[in-house]
């Protein structure tokens, strides 16, 4: 499979400009520096070859080199992965019995890897959660039309409301066809021109205006999901414009799943960060409705979907008064929790000021529906007990390099699977200031097994990055394949969306299937197992079996860029007309002291 987009060499000129071969493995070098002019040469000549010659295919690239790596805890990260995946850890669920004692052994191991509490003399920093669990939910009516409309909660729409609220009532709210629902000043792109909401409740289509597009061009990157597609932006702008309410309309190939996946999602108990105003800046109620309720409601207003969706699709849609009214509500029983992030610090040498991230979740499904065998333990060792084990090996790694420049977190985030509540909080309270923040790493699910000769990265070219991510991947003797189904989206569904949406650049890059020793076939295949049999299953189990060449390969490729950003006194930004770059360009001008 071909490169993504070939840059030509030297890369992107800005702030961040070229990272040279030279600094290229200065951070992996210094565990090893009798290495250091093999990793010099290996870097050289790595760059000179990606630059000089047409990009090849993943057949024919070469195995990874390992003289140029780190030398990562394999013993420690396999002892972390099975502790934290026994059924005495009883799946990791947040607030529950396992929570302490999760914390307790997170915190036991950055301080054997030499960290120091990060926040303020404590390794802990408080979660506030609150769960919202609806019922008594009443059919959504709509009038206004010939005649009264209305649908069955579950099997043809869903809400629920993000207010601390014990009951959620929506009457008489007229309804509006905004399109795609999206505000994007620095596109020229505003579906709510003209129009107040309040009151109102907004009808939205899912995805971006080009999904459709085969290739990646258009305003919004084409078949490229970006953050305007997303559902939780949809929703975010609604209650920025001032809506009581908005309900998306299903469509299962652009959302990327089923409604199966959304009535399962959007019943039961629903997890929201704690805010002081008890959300009450959100919409009253969000929600999703299926595709033919959402044809027959336009068709009553004398509309029809399809066509206001191919105008929605065009530069300068205006929004669509529907002449109708929509009333819906439910109960709400709350539940008010704490939970928490595990806050790790190394110091840097001549920076301390600025920071570098290195993020994953703990947290897990807890207990869970029981398989054939009655095991209803969610172990969730692969997710993400590996990305927990990957923190603690590279702060060892890192700590016994000596330290970087720059001052290096270790956040180890709790709620991921229940919606980035934890890196979400962090990012809203953050310990270290975001505009000293340089940038990131998340490590999230490492897969077992073999190496890869190809890396991806999750959200294509986004920001100066980038340039880092493709020469230390050139440097490592690897290529880089485009990132599978980017329409779904999978930068916007980790934790390191919760930093990147605050405007700090983040690094998602993931092992490639291309396996030194079976190729793609065999790649695939241990893909579709783990979805298939083990993924938020009971299965997800540590086994001694494992194959973690795989998982090595991943702590270096992290290790090495973030001791990059580390090392180097550079701001990387996003690119121009990227959706998080005027986030950060506002952070900056307004920082005396950061980027």
């Amino acid at each position: 499979m071909p490169w993504l987009r070939p840059r030509p060499c030297p890369a992107r000129v800005g702030r961040l400009g070229s990272w040279p071969a030279t600094i290229l493995f200065e951070g992996a070098a210094t565990l090893n520096r009798k290495s250091l002019p093999t990793l010099a040469v290996l870097a050289a000549s790595a760059l000179v070859s990606a630059c000089a010659t047409t990009p090849t295919t993943t057949a024919s690239a070469p195995a990874p080199a390992a003289a140029a790596e780190p030398d990562i805890d394999l013993a420690l990260m396999k002892d972390m992965v099975r502790t934290l995946s026994s059924d005495e850890f009883e799946g990791r669920g947040p607030s529950t019995a396992a929570e302490p004692k999760t914390l307790d052994y997170i915190v036991a191991k950055f301080k054997e890897a030499g960290l120091q509490p990060g926040n303020k003399g404590s390794w802990l920093q408080d979660v506030p959660m609150v769960g919202i669990t609806a019922s008594a939910q009443t059919p959504l009516k709509v009038t206004g039309g010939a005649s009264p409309m209305s649908f069955s909660f579950g099997d043809q729409y869903v809400a629920a409301s993000y207010r601390v609220t014990p009951k959620t009532q929506i009457t008489d709210s007229p309804l509006v066809f905004v399109g795609y629902g999206i505000n994007a000043p620095e596109l020229g792109w505003n579906d709510y021109a003209g129009l107040d909401m309040k009151g109102k409740t907004a009808v939205i289509l899912v995805n971006d205006p080009d999904y459709e597009t085969a290739t990646e061009d258009g305003l919004f990157k084409g078949r490229r999901m970006t953050y305007y597609g997303r559902w939780t932006y949809k929703f975010e702008e609604a209650a920025r414009q001032g809506a009581t309410a908005a309900l998306i309309i299903h469509d299962t190939f652009p959302a990327a799943y089923g409604w199966n996946v959304v009535n399962s999602s959007w019943t039961g108990e629903q997890y929201y960060v704690q805010t002081a105003n008890d959300g009450a800046d959100q919409t009253a109620a969000n929600g999703w409705m299926q595709k033919d309720v959402a044809e027959k409601i336009l068709a009553a207003a004398g509309k029809d979907l399809a066509t206001l969706t191919a105008a929605a699709k065009q530069k300068g849609f205006k929004p669509v008064p529907l002449n109708l009214k929509a009333s819906f509500g439910f109960d709400n029983a709350l539940k008010k929790s704490m939970s928490h992030n595990v806050v790790g610090l190394l110091p840097g040498k001549t920076r301390p000021n600025e920071y570098v991230l290195y993020s994953g979740h703990w947290d897990h499904l807890g207990r869970c529906t029981p398989d054939a065998t009655g095991d209803d333990i969610c172990n969730g060792a692969v997710d993400n007990a590996t990305g927990i084990a990957a923190l603690a090996a590279i702060a060892k790694a890192e700590k016994a390099a000596g330290g970087a420049e720059r001052s290096q977190v270790f956040l180890a985030v709790t709620l991921e699977e229940s919606g980035l509540l934890g890196s979400e909080y962090y990012a809203q309270n953050p310990v270290f200031p975001l505009d000293q923040t340089v940038g990131g790493v998340n490590m999230d699910a490492l897969a077992p097994s073999g190496r890869t000769r190809d890396y991806a990265i999750t959200g294509g070219d986004k920001s100066d990055l980038t340039a880092l991510v493709r020469q230390t991947i050139a440097a490592k003797g690897l290529v880089e394949t485009p990132e599978a189904s980017s329409e779904k989206g999978h930068y916007y569904r980790s934790d390191h969306f919760s930093f990147a949406k605050k405007g700090v650049p983040m690094f998602d890059v993931s092992r490639g299937r291309d396996l030194v020793e079976g190729g793609t076939a065999a790649g695939d295949a241990v893909a579709e197992d783990y979805t298939v049999n083990r993924y938020h299953q009971p299965s997800d189990e540590y086994s001694d079996d494992w194959n973690w060449d795989g998982i090595v390969q991943d702590v270096e490729m992290y290790y090495t860029l973030g001791r990059l950003l580390a090392d180097s006194d550079q701001w990387p930004n996003w690119n121009e007309g990227d959706e998080f770059r005027a986030i950060r360009d506002k952070a900056c001008a307004a920082s005396p002291n950061g980027c």
